[in-house]
């Protein structure tokens, strides 16, 4: 079976969505469907001229047109298609399979209300009756969270399934490694942007090291306000988790991710979290042992030291990425998402 996923984010952009679309299409390669494998093929800005977003240059927007999108799809030949982002690619593939009335599904990955407000004064509720309008053809609209789920139903999204994440424990597992800075050492990892509100875990008073793994736009302004902290750009494979394993606290400030993957990289390494209260940390975490949430983030950073690592390893081990791939392809064949013989697929060689 071959999934083609549309994607406006993409390598080498690092994020929570490129990681997530990855590491899904390698956990797929051991799954089957009626004895067939499946395949995961990947419609990107890599095919197209590209410009940079506004306010983010780091991150580059497809200029697709739609015969250059038709054409890719039907050299893919898919027997499904799935969008991942509300882009350029993301609305040209949804034009695509509108205008041939060809099934398709959508995954939520941002909240972009909150992320477009952060930048531009924009109402939240004008983006919101945009998003329902793009994720509303949609047979199944992916959500990474329960609460998510909820949340996007009451906002008046139909089809909302759940599609949870998972981490690779092969990678990101306790060490012994120093860093050789003070301790405690109080760690976060991400895009280093507005919407991480990277400033509030900045601007606290705790003892030991701070330290900020990431890029983006916010860095070079964060790293000249903030001497005290050290700042130590993007980092990946077993170096990233190797600094994981030799934190003693994951701090998560941001207020706007829908789910935060490196909540849960932290945890396999056995670093407990410390993050304010809101549905990012609170869907992952919920009232298990692994986290303190907290309106106070200085006391989410203390109580958290407390925390038994061994407690965030096992709480993780729960989460994995072959899961993951199969709650994402068995929610295709639940709403009936294949796609018609004439673009390549044979609808009942995949009957449910």
């Amino acid at each position: 079976m071959r999934i083609l996923v549309a994607t406006d984010a993409w390598h080498p952009q690092v994020n929570g969505v490129v990681r997530t679309l990855t590491k899904l299409a390698d956990a797929a390669k051991t799954l089957t469907v009626e004895g067939l494998g499946v395949e995961f093929t990947f419609l990107t800005p890599q095919s197209f001229r590209t410009f940079a977003m506004p306010s983010y240059r780091d991150v580059r927007l497809a200029m697709p047109r739609p015969a250059r999108i038709a054409k890719l799809i039907e050299e893919a030949r898919p027997d499904s298609i799935h969008i991942a982002t509300e882009g350029p690619i993301g609305l040209m593939v949804r034009r695509y399979c509108r205008q041939r009335k060809l099934p398709f599904t959508t995954s939520f990955h941002t909240r972009f209300p909150e992320y477009v407000r952060a930048r531009v004064p924009v109402p939240e509720s004008l983006i919101w009756r945009a998003l329902r309008r793009f994720h509303g053809p949609s047979r199944a609209v992916m959500a990474a969270t329960p609460a998510l789920a909820r949340e996007l139903g009451e906002r008046g999204f139909d089809n909302v399934v759940l599609w949870p994440r998972g981490v690779d424990t092969h990678l990101f597992h306790p060490r012994a490694i120093d860093l050789c800075l003070p301790a405690p050492v109080f760690l976060s990892v991400g895009r280093v942007a507005v919407e991480k509100n990277l400033e509030a875990f900045l601007d606290l008073d705790l003892p030991g090291t701070k330290v900020i793994v990431g890029d983006g736009p916010a860095r070079n302004a964060l790293e000249e306000a903030y001497s005290d902290a050290i700042f130590l750009g993007e980092k990946h494979g077993e170096e990233l988790a190797d600094i994981y394993a030799a934190a003693d606290v994951f701090v998560f400030p941001s207020k706007t991710d829908t789910f935060g993957l490196v909540l849960l990289e932290a945890l396999a390494s056995g670093l407990p979290v410390a993050a304010f209260p809101v549905k990012g940390p609170r869907d992952v975490i919920g009232d298990a042992p692994v986290g303190a949430l907290d309106h106070d983030l200085r006391h989410a950073c203390f109580a958290a030291l407390d925390i038994s690592r061994q407690a965030c390893v096992e709480f993780a081990s729960n989460y994995t990425w072959e899961a993951s791939a199969r709650a994402f392809v068995d929610s295709i064949f639940a709403v009936g998402a294949v796609l018609p013989a004439r673009n390549g697929a044979d609808p009942d060689r995949f009957a449910a």
